[in-house]
């Protein structure tokens, strides 16, 4: 993506875009180098006009939230980065439970709506980071629980501009996966749920927050789970506990000794220091328990021999 084009977008966006932005400063990790374009637009109209210059140019587009599952390469990304939590954010509750939401809209925010409306369900969610949108795209969940479960219908946007719309049915969900295209942008989400007792729904939260102090390394800066769990009844944590990798370093990149499920970055990590223990983590697991991990973070920026090692694609 040259100057060209980078000029072009501010022209069409002004100061909704930012250039040559350095990505450690949108991730939760705070590991990542210079994106071309990182554009916040303000409408529909905005947006679809910056996909419409995307797809005619063939210019690469990537889609971030709150930065919290993520990992950027150290040399940035050579496209559009689009985010919509600035504008995207509208809540609506009715009377009868039903929400309906920009997926800009943080989780932890809409999970607090919820339960001030004494809605319950969605309680489990409330430590999760992230909008709404990303939670969708990979049906986050925690402590049994997942956003899918109370899904009724979505509007998304392609690519290409095009605005659409599904329902419950046209989406399948599993762990830590749905059919949402990759292509698309989703704008909105509509969530049918249920009531609960206010107290009883605080009580729950009370709970899973004391259990993710005292497991989780809250205190370093992370992306959350590196890998998903290879099936219900075992853990990664669990694997890489075994295989002794907690307190692995790499840099200022640690696998964390409170989970091992965590790499945390312990002052100035790079995107290389992480993708090190990744490959030491998935080695020494494959080679203890014949176990594949698979990435739960999504990969930003890298080329193509690095996404096909750490995706097996």
């Amino acid at each position: 993506m040259n100057k060209t084009h980078q000029t072009a977008i501010h022209n069409l966006m002004g100061d909704s875009v930012l250039l040559d932005e350095p990505m450690y400063k949108h991730t939760t990790f705070g590991i990542g180098g210079p994106a071309k374009c990182v554009a916040y637009p303000k409408n529909n109209e905005e947006l679809i006009m910056l996909l419409q210059y995307a797809n005619t140019h063939s210019l690469p587009i990537f889609i971030l939230g709150s930065g919290s599952n993520v990992l950027v390469s150290d040399k940035g990304i050579d496209g559009i980065v689009i985010r919509l939590q600035r504008t995207f954010k509208s809540i609506e509750i009715s009377d009868d439970n039903e929400i309906i939401v920009d997926t800009g809209v943080i989780l932890g925010k809409m999970v607090n709506k919820a339960i001030e409306k004494g809605i319950g369900g969605l309680e489990s969610l409330h430590g999760v980071p992230g909008t709404v949108g990303g939670a969708l795209m990979m049906n986050a969940g925690a402590f049994g629980a997942e956003i899918s479960n109370y899904f009724d219908s979505a509007t998304v946007i392609t690519f290409k501009g095009n605005i659409k719309e599904y329902t419950k049915d046209d989406i399948q969900f599993s762990y830590r996966f749905s059919t949402f295209p990759n292509d698309e942008i989703i704008l909105s989400a509509r969530f049918k749920c249920t009531t609960d007792d206010v107290k009883n729904i605080q009580h729950k939260i009370a709970e899973t927050n004391s259990i993710r102090k005292k497991t989780q390394p809250l205190k370093f800066r992370s992306a959350g789970s590196v890998f998903k769990n290879p099936s219900s009844e075992i853990s990664a944590g669990y694997l890489l506990d075994k295989v002794g990798l907690k307190k692995e370093k790499s840099g200022d990149a640690e696998i964390s000794n409170k989970h091992a499920n965590f790499i945390v970055n312990k002052k100035n990590a790079t995107a290389d220091n992480v993708i090190s223990l990744i490959r030491k983590a998935r080695t020494e697991v494959a080679k203890k328990f014949n176990i594949k991990l698979d990435l739960e973070i999504k990969l930003l920026g890298f080329n193509k021999k690095v996404m096909q090692e750490l995706l097996y694609d």
